[in-house]
């Protein structure tokens, strides 16, 4: 070790340490959440609460299952098929939006993408109640179709990213697909789909996520408990019908719902990362 890096040590050292109290405190509530879903109701109810359990309650999990109460392995499920179509219904919707902004140049083009990104400014209170009228009138009030269909009806703001991701795209490959005889569908499946593999998971990282964690859109359009996705399970769990709140399931369920996440997110960051920085090139 030479003078400089002698020098630098304790800078380094302050920063490791400022750094380990950041992660320390971004772990605490994961760790508070894992403790919780392992307590018993009698413990989980002690003051202060304690971090680590004196009896693992791993039965929490199996009671969340099993309590008809709760249903939670039916709302689990409604979750992850709303999860899987929204993202299956953004991709294919945005994707084709964004192929057509990007590789067609024609009169009031530029107009029609500004008029696209200008819906991202309209809160959502603005479309939420006539999305509401229009599907009641449809008969599709409390099924999960109206948390799945707008996701075909395109995203303003996935369209945009994939759309920057296309026009880095040299327009030489095209002209050569076209040449070999490629159709404009085949250009966009066969030839701009492959390349935008980036792009595509930052669209469906995101349009998961989104849909994973929505609140609003079950709250107004589901009423019966067995159509309910995990977000309105969980909070109805803190309702009267229980005499106590069970923190504990409420906590293992919690945690339980993190878990797709985390997983899709492993899977694919370094994708996702790529796609970030290549749709903020230009």
């Amino acid at each position: 070790m030479n003078r400089a890096e002698i020098k630098q040590l304790p800078s380094r050292l302050l920063l490791f340490l400022i750094l380990l109290a950041v992660t320390a405190a971004m772990l605490a509530p994961l760790v508070f959440m894992l403790s919780t879903a392992l307590k018993t109701t009698k413990e989980m109810l002690v003051y202060p609460p304690r971090w680590i359990p004196e009896v693992f309650a791993w039965s929490n999990f199996r009671e969340l299952f099993a309590n008809s109460d709760i249903k939670f392995g039916q709302q689990y499920a409604n979750s992850l098929i709303v999860a899987v179509f929204s993202v299956v219904g953004t991709v294919i919707s945005s994707s084709l939006v964004a192929f057509g902004f990007a590789r067609y140049r024609a009169k009031g083009s530029g107009f029609l993408f500004m008029l696209v990104l200008s819906t991202l400014m309209l809160p959502y209170p603005a479309i939420m109640i006539p999305q509401f009228l229009l599907f009641t009138k449809l008969g599709l009030h409390d099924s999960l179709l109206p948390l799945i269909l707008p996701s075909f009806f395109g995203s303003a703001y996935m369209i945009f990213l994939l759309r920057q991701f296309f026009t880095t795209l040299p327009g030489e490959l095209y002209d050569a697909g076209r040449i070999d005889g490629c159709s404009e569908f085949r250009l966009y499946w066969n030839l701009t789909l492959p390349l935008a593999g980036p792009a595509l998971a930052t669209v469906s990282i995101f349009s998961f996520i989104w849909s994973w964690n929505d609140l609003l859109s079950p709250v107004l359009y589901l009423d019966s408990q067995e159509n309910f996705t995990l977000p309105i399970g969980m909070a109805a769990m803190l309702s009267s019908k229980f005499r106590i709140a069970p923190w504990n399931l409420l906590m293992a369920a919690s945690l339980l719902s993190t878990l797709p996440i985390v997983v899709i997110f492993a899977l694919a960051q370094r994708r996702f990362v790529q796609g970030i920085v290549l749709t903020g090139i230009k």
